[in-house]
């Protein structure tokens, strides 16, 4: 069972693997994440015979959605040869509940100036496997295998990859599926017990230098609150390659 079936050209049917970490009732928005790259790739490949690749993601988490029906709908906000910003949303009857903003741009060969201030982190292979669902409830994070290293409250370097498709007899680009993955994030390094203090993300950026391989996601993870009610969560991401970029999510600290 996959985490999404297509019903029509923009109309998707989430499974029980796309449950909430807070609210079983409603999605987890970590697959629609992936949902909308594959749907913003596919428009673009039928507007363009040129390539493209995805430079930077900007996800506004507008409202929780149900376990429900959802429409998506893609816009061209700035066209452009070279590069362009495009629009795509999610929603369930008259309401958006994620609106992505995405710069596209052409590649062009800039291998012999390539290089990285990130830090690498240890293989899948040389962490320990760890069971999310001993915090988190929900179809999503417990269709997830994660590999963990954690070194104390908001701080752990973690791998972690899925067997569940993102859409049924349907193939997505590993961008797609990885991005499916990304706010996974706020959840593996936890600073305080979710059972006493809420600490959901209302959006989700992701800056990228490269197109992502492989079937594993690495994260360094690091997790703030601040004393006024906003917290943040930041990850540099990986792939079996190395660092490949960013994530950041913004978070409302709500004490119970």
């Amino acid at each position: 069972m996959a985490y999404f079936d297509r019903l029509g050209e923009d109309t998707f049917r989430p499974t029980g693997h796309v449950s909430g970490a807070w609210d079983e009732s409603t999605q987890h928005i970590g697959p629609a994440l992936g949902l909308l790259v594959h749907v913003l790739e596919s428009d673009c490949a039928s507007r363009r015979e040129d390539p493209m690749v995805v430079s930077r993601l900007s996800y506004e988490l507008l409202g929780v959605v149900p376990m429900d029906v959802v429409d998506v709908r893609v816009e061209v906000v700035r066209p452009g040869r070279t590069i362009e910003l495009v629009e795509a949303t999610y929603g369930h009857g008259d309401r958006t509940g994620i609106r992505l903003r995405a710069w596209l741009q052409q590649p062009r060969d800039t291998a012999e100036i390539a290089g990285e201030g990130f830090d690498p982190i240890p293989r899948p292979d040389e962490m320990a496997p760890w069971d999310p669902t001993t915090i988190w409830r929900g179809g999503y994070l417990a269709s997830a295998q994660v590999r963990r290293e954690s070194t104390g409250p908001g701080r752990s370097r973690y791998w972690v990859r899925t067997d569940v498709p993102l859409l049924a007899d349907e193939e997505v680009s590993t961008l797609a599926r990885m991005t499916g993955l990304f706010d996974i994030a706020n959840g593996m390094a936890v600073r305080a017990d979710p059972t006493r203090v809420h600490f959901p993300n209302i959006d989700l950026t992701a800056h990228l230098v490269r197109p992502p391989q492989g079937e594993w996601t690495g994260f360094d993870t690091r997790v703030t609150f601040g004393p006024g009610g906003l917290g943040l969560t930041s990850s540099v991401i990986h792939d079996h390659r190395g660092p490949l970029g960013t994530v950041a999510q913004s978070l409302t600290v709500r004490p119970r």
